[in-house]
């Protein structure tokens, strides 16, 4: 019995810090950076209508993720109008795949040898 509560203390712990990172990283982005992960660079208004977001939430967002230095913004007129582009940096990019690391960690299946 004692071998098993030290093996759960473990898991608990390892499972403890995948979910704190995880919890971290999520709770200053609305969703997952998919957009800008793959694109490289997106346009305000696609992440704001793909995430569903008002323009106000998503600026307060990305306010905060640039902050922490996971998000950079470029400004440009095109067609009379002021866009704004939005990419992630290379700390943001590690945040990103820590991130997801941390919730296959968390989702992954019991380890037999443990």
């Amino acid at each position: 019995m004692a071998v098993r509560a030290g093996v759960r203390g473990r898991r608990r712990g390892r499972l403890g810090d995948a979910a704190r990172r995880a919890l971290k990283f999520s709770s200053t982005a609305p969703a997952p950076p998919r957009n800008l992960e793959a694109a490289g660079e997106a346009e305000f208004a696609l992440v704001q209508r793909k995430l569903g977001l008002s323009a106000s939430a998503l600026s307060k967002h990305v306010t905060v993720l640039m902050d922490a230095s996971c998000v950079e913004q470029r400004k440009a007129v095109r067609d009379t109008r002021q866009r704004v582009w939005l990419r992630l940096t290379r700390q943001g990019r590690a945040a990103y795949q820590g991130h997801l690391a941390a919730l296959r960690a968390i989702t992954a299946p019991p380890d037999p040898a443990h």
